[in-house]
């Protein structure tokens, strides 16, 4: 019998290959990101302990996957853009209807909240040092403002601070500014407004994320960085080292998971709920 766990994953499998399938049918370029990337290389698949599915794409990319998908994909999925009607976030997600994937905050405004995979843009970055460190103090203004509209539950009193220090600043002029689309030719490249929170940590060589290879990951084959020991190098360190047990809890997302029933019929469930373990990036 699958447990909770395994058929959770099951459902992101189902996710991943429809999108990698709209990606296919028009040509747009993706590849596994973050700890779906590291699962590939070190496990072949899902870090055992993780319960997310990461994939990233250049923002020309991004783009027009958010633009063809809606009509691509049928009724069992539901893509939920970046800034959108209820869903404040800076990155979008694709879920599949009549599910349920409940994350550890409370959200300040009701949206969908089925199984997902999370989709990254990755911008250009300034080949300029001192430009680039303004586009990443800019993203985390973004970030913060994004996060607090949602919701976001924290032990740290400087990211409280932060958030609402944030909160009268205009977003549309710092994600301009940190997006820098106008750098098509840059050598660099970053992901400040998708999932590093360090800036060390998200500039890349464009050639990083632009040559793919394919990777086995479960029972398919999708693409990875052809660079990835470099990439991961960047993101992790020691990307071959086992974590110890006590630092994979900081890496579950979902408090409660349901692959056959609709997260409506959850709708109070975290009332009054306090989490004494927040999400951060380990693998």
């Amino acid at each position: 019998m699958e447990t909770v766990n395994e058929k959770h994953k099951v459902v992101l499998l189902e996710l991943l290959k429809e999108f990698d399938r709209v990606c296919q049918k028009h040509q747009i370029k993706y590849m596994l990101f973050c700890g779906s990337a590291l699962g590939a290389v070190r496990h072949k698949g899902f870090i055992p302990w993780d319960d997310d599915l990461d994939v990233a794409m250049l923002r020309s990319e991004y783009e027009r996957f958010l633009k063809v998908a809606p009509a691509e994909l049928g009724e069992n999925y539901f893509v939920q853009p970046e800034f959108s009607k209820n869903w404040t976030l800076f990155f979008s997600k694709l879920r599949k209807n009549n599910t349920t994937c409940l994350e550890k905050y409370h959200p300040k405004y009701p949206h969908h909240q089925g199984i997902y995979i999370d989709i990254f843009p990755i911008d250009n970055a300034s080949d300029n040092g001192f430009v680039r460190k303004i586009q990443f103090y800019c993203s985390r203004v973004v970030v913060a403002k994004s996060l607090y509209r949602r919701g976001y539950e924290t032990d740290s009193k400087g990211k409280i601070l932060f958030m609402n220090l944030c909160k009268l600043l205009p977003l549309k002029l710092f994600h301009k500014i940190a997006t820098h689309k106008s750098a098509k030719s840059s050598q660099r490249v970053h992901t400040f407004v998708a999932c590093t929170a360090r800036y060390a940590k998200g500039v890349y060589q464009r050639k990083w994320i632009e040559e793919t290879v394919l990777m086995d990951f479960e029972t398919g084959k999708y693409p990875v960085s052809a660079h990835y020991d470099e990439l991961l190098t960047t993101l992790y360190g020691d990307y071959m080292r086992i974590p110890d047990e006590s630092e994979r809890k900081i890496k579950e997302h979902a408090i409660l998971v349901d692959t056959e029933r609709d997260y409506s019929e959850y709708e109070n469930y975290r009332d009054g709920m306090k989490f004494d373990v927040y999400t951060r990036n380990i693998h």
